[in-house]
């Protein structure tokens, strides 16, 4: 019997392994979330918090990315992902790694797909600071919605909420009720803060 990795409940809290859910976000919630937040093809596209990589053979099946990565602090879930990818015959890259801290150099991913870690970590605004910065210009931001956690965590999401996207360059795009999604504004298109003295 292998023992899973103890992680600080405060910082990251796993979450349980539901078939029926799994299920449910392979062929219904991934599919509808694809369509309603119009993702692009070919793109290069990152999952923060893959877990056992559920989402990713749906999304490379969807979109053809030309780079399909997924990223978890779990080490023991990545083995189950890998596993996972094996048995749909889907290329992707794994990565451990912290979304507050991420291995990656910036602006390299075009697509970047939370299904709603943010709300259930510790810190969450150093996450989407990470998110802003490996995310390209013009590069979408896919989120879960507070709707999105009511219905799937009840309990668990009680009192958690998205850091604003709006102060990491990250405008609104999308939204479609269960999910949303925010571009990122290129640097020379971010609307400047006026300074103190004249607001």
């Amino acid at each position: 019997m292998t023992r899973r990795r103890r992680f600080d409940a405060t910082e990251y809290q796993p979450f349980p392994n539901e078939e029926g859910r799994n299920t449910r976000q392979s062929q219904w919630e991934i599919p509808a979330l694809v369509r309603a937040m119009a993702l692009p093809k070919n793109g290069r596209i990152l999952e923060v918090g893959c877990g056992r990589g559920v989402a990713l053979p749906v999304l490379d099946q969807l979109c053809g990315p030309r780079r399909l990565v997924g990223l978890d602090i779990d080490e023991e879930l990545l083995v189950e992902a890998a596993a996972n990818l094996r048995a749909h015959g889907t290329e992707a890259e794994l990565h451990g790694g912290d979304v507050r801290q991420m291995p990656f150099p910036d602006e390299s991913f075009d697509v970047i797909i939370d299904f709603g870690t943010l709300y259930h970590i510790a810190r969450s605004q150093d996450a989407l600071e990470e998110i802003a910065r490996v995310l390209a210009p013009g590069g979408i931001f896919v989120h879960e919605t507070k709707a999105s956690q009511l219905l799937s965590h009840p309990v668990r999401s009680h009192g958690r909420r998205m850091p604003g996207p709006a102060a990491h360059g990250l405008r609104h795009r999308r939204w479609a009720m269960l999910w949303a999604s925010r571009t990122k504004v290129s640097a020379t298109h971010q609307p400047r803060m006026r300074p103190a003295s004249l607001r």
